[in-house]
């Protein structure tokens, strides 16, 4: 699926992973910014192209390096017309959910979740990935 595909309704894939439930522990330690990112995967000055590219590679290594928390900077969200999608401001963001719920690597995330302040805030994201094996 290219960048400028139109993006798919809310699908379940994508239902669950933004909805996943970690346990206690790790929803605390997220929000209090208590764990470290394994990997960063940072999208500003990305065109949507490339930051579809970015986040899929990223993905791919992440995984073969067994990281658990991928941070990623994608932005803050904006109120973006899907028209306008490909070229205002926010647009990787807005599309960001819906790449990933879609991927190879859908059923590797355990959880999305807003990353704390000090990794970025509401402008960027944490990915928890399942262990592998």
């Amino acid at each position: 699926m290219r960048a400028n595909s139109p993006s798919p309704a809310l699908n379940p894939a994508k239902r669950s992973m933004a909805t996943s439930q970690l346990d206690g522990s790790w929803n605390r330690k997220l929000k209090s910014g208590q764990i470290a990112p394994d990997y960063t995967l940072d999208l500003h000055d990305h065109n949507l192209d490339r930051a579809y590219d970015r986040i899929m590679s990223g993905l791919d290594q992440a995984r073969m390096m067994g990281a658990r928390v991928v941070l990623v900077v994608a932005g803050r969200e904006r109120p973006v017309d899907p028209a306008d999608r490909a070229n205002k401001r926010g647009a990787i963001r807005a599309k960001l959910l819906d790449w990933l719920a879609v991927s190879r690597h859908a059923e590797a995330i355990a959880a999305v979740r807003r990353a704390h302040i000090r990794h970025g805030g509401e402008g960027a994201l944490y990915l928890v990935l399942k262990r592998s094996g």
